[in-house]
């Protein structure tokens, strides 16, 4: 996976149980994002962290919004 050059932290508006994770587009600062797995038992939240970590080459974590589809990540 290639890593981008992001400026943290990054707002994120998250949707759970998709086919794939992926970055789907960008509008007005806010990241969409598609996570495979689902929003139960906090595996989407792990996989989110993941995905983000590998793309921006160092450990991120979530900021804000744990329990929420809107979430900062850094």
């Amino acid at each position: 996976m290639k890593k981008i050059k992001m400026e943290f932290p990054v707002n994120i508006k998250v949707k759970a149980g998709m086919p794939k994770t992926e970055i789907t587009g960008e509008e007005k600062g806010v990241y969409s994002v598609n996570v495979h797995a689902k929003a139960e038992d906090n595996k989407a939240n792990i996989e989110l962290v993941n995905f983000f970590s590998r793309l921006a080459g160092k450990r991120v974590r979530i900021l804000k919004g744990v329990k929420s589809k809107s979430k900062v990540i850094g």
